[in-house]
């Protein structure tokens, strides 16, 4: 029996860009957060909480971008065109947030203008990766393998709506981790906020899970006509479980479980998409197998990426074993 490579191959690159945006939503999510505290205290604190793992948490992107590259270059010769602004702009907002959260630490008089900073390359960010996926979603415009679509036709209230999404969901992962990595004052402005973000967001999922069922026949017919909804049913229904268990756990005062929760929601949310358009890599026709590269080329990549993979994983597990536990207002900060 031959192994599918390119079956391997997605899942390698979707279980990247899940990670991602489980790991690096709840560092962005804390630029996203920055506008609620005014505390220079309390803000120290919170970058405080990331300073050691988030330069880690962008290794994923960098793999699901690489992976890419490597095992479907079709998508890399169609999304990238389809999407040049919005990747180029998050790009931008990415450095501006990195030089920010690097800087800010030393600077006395420009600390405000470095906090702007921060949650200007946050935001901008976050959003530019929804637009993408809701261009992602909304199909993109292929013919013999190229993309034949115009430079804004990313650009819809669709895919302007993920982008919120995309904010709210990064805000939401960076209150939970809040709860769970700080107590206080600063705690307790958390518990307030994750309840009306946790709503949000239920509202939001469900919106853009109507708008995609409703604006696009291939996604309807995949849930509700292809006779597999018995099966899917559970991520809609483990959803609102999810929600309602980070009202629970928040109201009853838990620390960890609102940040967890909040995980699993990202990974319904993830799983929902993936049912909307598998076996396509770029809706509305582009297939895992017609974008494959040569098996030659995936067999080499896979080997590669099957050696490095496990040491990702240990230094993540080390880092986050090592650096657990609460941060206080006076511990050691960054870069102290």
């Amino acid at each position: 029996m031959q192994l599918d490579l390119a079956v391997i191959w997605a899942i390698v690159i979707a279980l990247g860009v899940l990670i991602y945006v489980m790991l690096d939503g709840f560092d962005l999510g804390i630029g996203l957060l920055f506008p609620f505290v005014e505390s220079k205290e309390e803000r120290q604190v919170m970058l405080n909480t990331v300073a050691p793992v988030w330069d880690g948490n962008e290794t994923f992107l960098v793999l699901g971008g690489a992976g890419l590259f490597g095992a479907f270059p079709i998508v890399y010769a169609t999304l990238l065109p389809a999407c040049y602004l919005p990747l180029i702009v998050m790009v931008v907002g990415l450095i501006f947030r990195g030089a920010a959260f690097e800087l800010r630490a030393k600077a006395r008089r420009t600390q405000a203008l470095w906090d702007l900073a921060f949650i200007f390359g946050s935001g901008v960010a976050s959003f530019c990766q929804g637009i993408t996926l809701g261009a992602l979603l909304q199909g993109i415009k292929i013919a013999n393998g190229k993309f034949v679509g115009g430079a804004f036709d990313w650009l819809s209230p669709f895919s302007v709506f993920c982008g919120i999404g995309v904010l709210v969901t990064y805000a939401a992962l960076g209150c939970g981790w809040l709860i769970m990595k700080t107590d206080g004052e600063l705690q307790s402005k958390m518990r307030m906020v994750m309840r009306p973000l946790a709503g949000v967001l239920l509202l939001i999922i469900a919106i853009i899970s109507l708008w995609t069922v409703l604006g696009l026949p291939a996604v309807a017919h995949r849930w509700f006509g292809s006779g597999y909804l018995v099966y899917f049913l559970p991520v809609p229904i483990l959803v609102l479980a999810c929600v309602w268990g980070i009202f629970k756990t928040v109201r009853e005062g838990h620390d960890t479980l609102p940040f967890y929760l909040t995980l699993a929601l990202c990974f319904l949310g993830f799983s929902g998409l993936v049912i909307s358009i598998w076996p396509n890599i770029v809706p509305p026709s582009l297939t895992i197998w017609e974008a494959s590269s040569s098996r030659e080329s995936q067999l080499f990549s896979l080997v590669g990426t099957l050696i490095i993979l496990p040491v990702i994983f240990v230094y993540h597990f080390m880092q986050y074993r090592v650096f657990k536990g609460k941060v206080r207002a006076g511990d050691a900060g960054y870069h102290h």
